[in-house]
Order: C-alpha cells, then structure tokens, then sequence
C-alpha cells in the first residue's frame, strides 16, 4: 500500500467526498420530493432528461453516496498509515 502515490490518494479523497455530498443532496432531493408530492415520481427530471425518472435518480444518488463515501474512508486511512 505505500507505493500508491500521494497525488492519486489525493484526487481519491476529493472525487470520494464531491460523490458523498452531492449524491446525499440528491438523495435528500427526491426524499423531499416523494414526501411532498408523491404524484411527481413517474415524471423525469428535467426535459433534458427524459429517459431518468425521479425515482431513479434518488436511487442513483443513494448508491453514488455510499460509494463516495467508502472512497473517501477509504483514501482517508491510507493517509493515516502513512503517517
């Protein structure tokens, strides 16, 4: 494990915890979104999107967290065992 370079554990942290905060945002999102008007979740995101439903971006975002934030731990004691 320490022939992995500091640079790569680097960009591992910032990509782990940019899907962490912004997966959980969306996940918050389309909670909200399902609490308040459950009629919306057939419909897609956005016009641009029509192929992504909103119920499937929630999903998305849940799994993205969870993936980001095992990176993010995942770099983060790699940096620790440097030490």
């Amino acid at each position: 494990m320490a022939n992995i370079p500091t640079k790569l554990i680097t960009l591992a942290k910032v990509v782990g915890q940019f899907l962490f905060v912004y997966g959980l945002l969306g996940w918050i999102y389309g909670v909200l979104i399902q609490v308040t008007h459950p009629d919306w979740l057939p419909g897609e995101i956005s016009h641009l999107t029509v192929w992504l439903r909103l119920d499937t971006f929630t999903i998305f975002s849940f799994i993205g967290s969870g993936v980001g934030f095992f990176i993010w731990r995942l770099a983060r004691e790699l940096t620790i065992r440097r030490q």
